[in-house]
């Protein structure tokens, strides 16, 4: 905790996170029109293409002291087969400006300790430089602890930056994180004393092991992929009720079997059939634009990590994804069409293949093409879609199980390998490729196992390590040097109150009418409907499930955030109301007793004597208000950054 626990004067200041910014764009549409059984599709091709083919910088990796400077050369490889050096003419960016600056005709200077990618592009064509300026170690780099080959390659990086790690973790530290980052809860006051008591040296692996296998565990990983997969009843998708609870209860029980994440993107990326019975249509009947391009944009996003709508209307501004690329995936999803049915919002998803895209200029069918790759090769009545899943869950990919371990680490660690977690692409490297590489291995190693991914991570030393920065790693945001200071999300928050009071929010809905409500001690990481909650889950940054950009989700701490925990007459009441005061009132548990209890109870951790003897004090003073003092020490402890972030 924060010092000793007082009466109603916890007012803790929240520091703000990194800001997500999210990139959408508006796409441009291609016709969807008949194609005549004789007219043979034709590859599409850019009317002006670009003359240069390619671009290389040179060197592709440079080390510098801090304040040198560096230079590189940028040559444009044109169709023609020609090379011209074009670095005074070439667009030339930093990544991360606080360690590199560019400053004029490929020069540039290193100002900061770290590593940053330079992008230099030319006519839509880019390439990439790595900038490394180590900071010197006068004790040189100390000794870590590492548990699988994950660490090796964190430590390596680290030691290539000049940046030390922090400590690993205590057990009370432990056993919270991981509690929260595997299944969304805090642990019990009794699951902690086991852990803590426990003497076994493996006892955080087998932790982990039983987390895993837990019901909590599918429950909150539904809920994240509800979010990627837009499971919410109204606007936009106005999928309602009975088709969300299907598309939740499939996506729910995939997780709980751990079916192979392969074989679980084919089934939504193929699907027809009812909205309401056929649970992975919904997949296409959830997306906001429902037309091939909305549907393209959606598949790269989710399953590839692609942010392809910058190019819907104009080519791609550093990428060289143009209009075409953009279209050859449209066309992969022009035969999805809908039709109702005398159900109440039902549809039927079904093909039609006699649709195709049509190139709005040149009104001739546009191939079916994967991003950067060749046109798909089909036969006549052949879905394109399945074709299109094969190549998208081949292990040759280069898209697909790269995405996926990116998200889990991301959703563990607070940041991604490659970061932003959706924005997979050339110029936005990772900061740490063999690491990315490893994980990637490892996924298609073991058949798209998601859990061996999690196990992995989980049981590393990168994870393990203590939040709390040394002098050294204090500015690393992009290393894992130190685990991320994280608030809790909206659900996790909503629920670590319910289960400390044992009141809980109530959640009901309005659609459709009669209303639905759930049962006392629902928990918010079970909702199955973005459309279903309360306003303290809005407060707390729950995303709207417009859109699949994981940004959508804000768990960033705000003023309104601070002063509903500090003045709200909600949380105090659930604080008042909590049946733990009267239990114990019965067992005429000691207050020696009661004080460890909230400690376990908010912290995962027993109090230090320091903590102990303030808080009995307090109680002490007021005996003739004990239940009054109680509350205070209960509402004190909700009012800690260490209660509201996970560390």
């Amino acid at each position: 905790m924060d010092g000793p626990l007082v009466m109603r004067t916890v007012l803790l200041p929240l520091t703000l996170l990194t800001t997500m910014a999210v990139v959408a764009s508006r796409g441009a549409g291609a016709d969807v029109q008949p194609r005549p059984k004789s007219e043979p599709v034709a590859k599409t091709t850019e009317t002006t293409g670009p003359k240069v083919a390619n671009v290389v910088v040179a060197p592709k990796k440079q080390t510098l002291a801090k304040d040198r400077t560096g230079r590189l050369t940028v040559t444009a490889q044109y169709f023609h087969g020609s090379r011209r050096n074009v670095t005074d003419q070439a667009r030339i960016a930093s990544l991360d400006r606080s360690v590199v600056a560019i400053e004029k005709n490929g020069v540039f200077r290193a100002v900061g300790f770290g590593q940053a990618y330079l992008v230099a592009t030319f006519e839509r064509r880019s390439d990439v430089l790595r900038v490394v300026v180590p900071r010197p170690l006068p004790n040189g780099f100390p000794k870590a602890e590492s548990y699988n080959p994950i660490d090796r390659l964190v430590l390596e990086k680290l030691e290539e930056l000049g940046i030390p790690p922090s400590e690993v973790c205590t057990d009370q530290e432990f056993v919270r994180r991981v509690f929260l980052d595997a299944i969304g809860t805090l642990p019990t006051p009794d699951e902690v004393r086991a852990f803590l008591d426990d003497r076994d040296p493996q006892k955080r692996s087998k932790l982990i092991d039983r987390l895993l296998d837990r019901s909590e565990f599918a429950d909150f990983w539904a809920l994240k992929w509800g979010d990627l997969l837009r499971m919410k009843s109204e606007f936009p998708s106005n999928l309602w009720p009975n088709a969300v609870q299907a598309y939740y209860t499939w996506v729910r029980q995939s997780i709980a079997e751990n079916k192979p994440w392969d074989r679980f993107a084919r089934e939504l990326l193929v699907s027809s059939g009812c909205n309401f019975r056929d649970p992975p249509a919904n997949f296409y009947r959830a997306t906001q634009k429902r037309n091939p391009q909305g549907f393209a944009e959606s598949a790269a996003l989710v399953f590839m990590g692609a942010r392809i709508g910058c190019a819907s209307c104009h080519a791609h501004p550093i990428e060289s994804w143009t209009l075409d690329d953009h279209r050859g995936m449209a066309a992969i999803f022009s035969q999805i069409k809908f039709k109702s049915t005398k159900e109440w919002k039902e549809e039927i998803v079904y093909l039609d293949p006699t649709q195709t895209l049509r190139d709005p200029t040149t009104k001739r069918p546009i191939a079916p093409k994967p991003l950067d790759d060749k046109p798909l090769s089909l036969s006549p009545g052949d879905d394109p879609r399945v074709k299109f899943a094969l190549w998208l869950t081949s292990p040759r990919n280069p898209w697909f199980a790269k995405n996926l371990v990116n998200r889990i680490w991301f959703w563990l660690l607070g940041r991604g390998i490659v970061h932003e977690p959706d924005d997979l692409r050339p110029t936005n490297p990772p900061s740490n490729p063999k690491l990315l590489a490893y994980l990637e291995r490892e996924l298609l190693e073991h058949r798209f196992d998601a859990k061996h991914i999690y196990r992995l991570i989980l049981n590393s030393a990168a994870y393990q390590r203590s939040s709390t920065p040394n002098a050294l790693n204090c500015e690393d945001m992009a290393f894992f040097s130190h685990y991320r200071l994280r608030r809790l999300t909206a659900e996790e928050l909503s629920d670590a109150i319910g289960q400390v009071t044992q009141v809980w929010n109530q959640f009901s809905s309005q659609i459709p009418e009669p209303y639905s409500r759930w049962p006392v001690g629902f928990r918010a990481t079970q909702l199955a409907d973005g459309s279903v909650g309360t306003p303290f889950l809005e407060l707390f940054g729950r995303p709207p499930r417009d859109t699949s950009y994981e940004s959508d989700r804000d768990d960033r701490p705000s003023m309104r955030q601070s002063l509903y925990m500090i003045t709200s007459s909600d949380l105090e009441a659930k604080v008042a109301k909590s049946p733990r005061f009267r239990q114990w009132a019965a067992a005429k548990t000691s207050d020696e007793r009661i004080v460890e209890e909230i400690f376990l109870l908010a912290f995962a951790r027993r109090p230090t004597v320091a903590e102990r003897n303030a808080a009995l004090r307090h109680l002490a003073a007021n005996p003739d208000a004990r239940e009054r003092s109680l509350q205070d020490l209960m509402w004190a402890a909700i009012n800690t950054k260490e209660f509201l972030f996970n560390h």
